[in-house]
C-alpha cells in the first residue's frame, strides 16, 4: 500500500475548531527550531515578491478547468453535502455569532486539565447542533466544490462566490505531492491579491504568503 499525505489550505472563513499548540520555543528541538527558521526566511523573501495583481474567483475556476480540467462536484453527492454543512458552521461562527445563543465564543481549555478539553469538545458539539438546525435562508451561500486528479492524487477546491471563499485540500501519494504543490501555488498566484489586500494583510494576502512561505 502505498503511503499518502494530505494537506488543507484555507483561505477564506475559518472553520468551527482550533489547533492549540503547547510549548515554549527553546523547548522545542534543534530540527523544529531550523525549519522554523527557514520557513520565516522564505516568508519574508514571499512578502518581497506579492505585487497586486488579482482575478476573481470566476476567473480562478474558468483557468482552474481549461489549465487543469477542474470539474464541479455535484451537490446531491455525499462529500459535498457534508463540506457544504462544515462552511456553513464557520461562516456563521464568524459572521451571525447572534444565532448561537452565546456559543459563538468557547473557551480554550488549561491544557494541564482534561476536564476543560472534555467540556470544550461538549460545547462544540452542541454548537455545531445548534447550528444544523439553523435554516439556510439565515445564512445564504454560494457553495461549490470542484475536483483536479492527477496520476496519484487529487485536490479539492472549496469556493463560496457570495463570501469571497477560497480554500483548497490535497492528497496524494509521495511522488504526486510534489505536482500537487505546484498546482497549489499556480492556482492561488493567478488568483493574486489587490493593493488593498496587501495593504491590509487581508486573509487573501495571508493564504497566498503562506502558500508561498512553504516548499
Amino acid at each position: 500500500m502505498k503511503k499518502c499525505s494530505s494537506v488543507s489550505i484555507i483561505g477564506g472563513a475559518d472553520g468551527p475548531t482550533s489547533v492549540f499548540l503547547v510549548g515554549k520555543w527553546k523547548k522545542k528541538p534543534l530540527r523544529e527550531r531550523v525549519r522554523q527558521f527557514i520557513y520565516q526566511y522564505r516568508r519574508r523573501r514571499a512578502k518581497k515578491s506579492i505585487c497586486a495583481a488579482p482575478h476573481t474567483l470566476e476567473e480562478l475556476v474558468d483557468y482552474a478547468n481549461k489549465r487543469y480540467f477542474a470539474a464541479e462536484i455535484p451537490k446531491t453527492k455525499k462529500k459535498y453535502i457534508e463540506q457544504y454543512a462544515s462552511a456553513k458552521e464557520g461562516l456563521i461562527i464568524m459572521q451571525r455569532p447572534d444565532l448561537l445563543d452565546g456559543l459563538g465564543e468557547i473557551a480554550r481549555p488549561d491544557v494541564w486539565k482534561e476536564e476543560t478539553a472534555r467540556e470544550m469538545l461538549r460545547q462544540i458539539q452542541i454548537r455545531s447542533e445548534r447550528i444544523a438546525q439553523i435554516p439556510d435562508e439565515e445564512m445564504p451561500m454560494d457553495f461549490h466544490i470542484y475536483e483536479i486528479r492527477i496520476e496519484g492524487g487529487w485536490m479539492e477546491m472549496e469556493i463560496d462566490y457570495q463570501w469571497d471563499i477560497f480554500s483548497m485540500s490535497y492528497s496524494g501519494d509521495k511522488k504526486s505531492m510534489k505536482a500537487l504543490k505546484e498546482i497549489v501555488r499556480d492556482l492561488y498566484l493567478y488568483y493574486g491579491v489587490s493593493g488593498e489586500d496587501i495593504k491590509n494583510e487581508t486573509k487573501r494576502y495571508s493564504a497566498l504568503l503562506n502558500v508561498l512561505s512553504c516548499k
